[in-house]
């Protein structure tokens, strides 16, 4: 199945500015990326180590499941339930796209190639009001378990952008020290925006740059009260207690994997960790409720339900978090 939105995927390694370069810097930056960072003495090596020839396929006898919504696997339901604490110390911020209405209409009125939830024999018929859209993904380096990464998700899935999110866990050997050698520290969440050539480190000044850039420039209340924000975000996450925070040894995929999901979704979550914990790139395409990107996914395949998982590597497309964990395990993970 063909990506959407006429998203591009990025190569993975590609070097990217700490702030607007000119040629020469560029030239120089890429030169220095070559280089590995010996970071027990300081040392700079230019000698490339051998890279694994890793094959990706489906797991043997993989069959995708069939979308049971609002359905956990019995064995997820606690993640789920610890997942969904978020909800309560965030107020559900991130649920709604930027501008969100909805109105309750006879599902009559609502013709069967148009998506629209369904409560009690009515349809809710949603919009929104989004600014202008990035030709490009932005990327973002974050990692799961940072109170300061997930105000940025939150503004992300606000905004219904599309990110190249690149995991950085503790540990993870690619993309945490890219970072350190981008913007010259490891610190996150770090955003690049292809579109501008901008790159930036702090989360608050990252959600004002994209509100400012692809949003009306309001920053939502739950995201602009400083301190109260940052410590309402950190106690969202103590149900999962450090889950996608640290790296577990995997086989770093040619291509990032694209799934379909938004920040506040318990079910989106527990996928996410893995993700992150596999130091796995994704592009996450938001759609949180009020996102044209829900009727876009329901016209290509006839239902939408987050998350959604499409993995060029291995040609998998799949729904029901449980069974996308398992999979992203038995396909990444040594």
């Amino acid at each position: 199945m063909a990506g959407v939105l006429n998203v591009s995927p990025a190569p993975i390694f590609r070097p990217i500015s700490a702030h607007k370069l000119s040629k020469n810097n560029r030239v120089s930056l890429i030169k220095s990326m070559a280089q590995s960072s010996d970071s027990s003495n300081g040392s700079v090596s230019t000698k490339e180590e051998p890279k694994p020839d890793f094959s990706f396929s489906a797991p043997p006898n993989f069959k995708a499941p069939k979308p049971k919504p609002f359905t956990p696997r019995t064995d997820m339901i606690l993640d789920i339930l610890s997942a969904s604490l978020a909800l309560i110390f965030r107020l559900g911020t991130g649920a709604l796209v930027s501008g969100y209405s909805a109105s309750f209409v006879s599902k009559n009125e609502v013709p069967s190639d148009q998506y629209a939830l369904g409560i009690a024999g009515f349809k809710v018929k949603e919009s929104s009001n989004l600014g202008p859209r990035p030709e490009k993904p932005i990327e973002i380096y974050e990692f799961e378990s940072c109170p300061f990464c997930r105000k940025v998700r939150e503004i992300v899935a606000v905004l219904d952008l599309d990110v190249l999110y690149y995991p950085c866990p503790r540990n993870g050997p690619n993309f945490r020290p890219k970072v350190g050698q981008m913007g010259g520290k490891q610190q996150f969440p770090y955003m690049v925006d292809p579109n501008t050539g901008v790159a930036m480190y702090e989360s608050d000044e990252i959600i004002k740059y994209l509100v400012g850039k692809y949003g009306d420039g309001n920053v939502p209340l739950m995201l602009s009260l400083g301190l109260l924000t940052t410590l309402t975000a950190g106690f969202a996450m103590i149900g999962r207690m450090g889950k996608g925070s640290s790296y577990r040894p995997s086989k770093l995929p040619p291509k990032p994997l694209e799934i379909w999901a938004y920040e506040p979704s318990p079910f989106c979550k527990v996928v996410r960790e893995v993700l992150v914990e596999l130091e796995l790139p994704h592009i996450l395409h938001s759609c949180a409720r009020g996102s044209p990107k829900r009727q876009v996914l329901y016209e290509r395949i006839g239902h939408f339900q987050a998350p959604y998982l499409e993995d060029p590597n291995t040609g998998v497309q799949m729904f029901e978090s449980a069974d996308i964990v398992d999979y992203l395990q038995a396909t990444y993970a040594l």
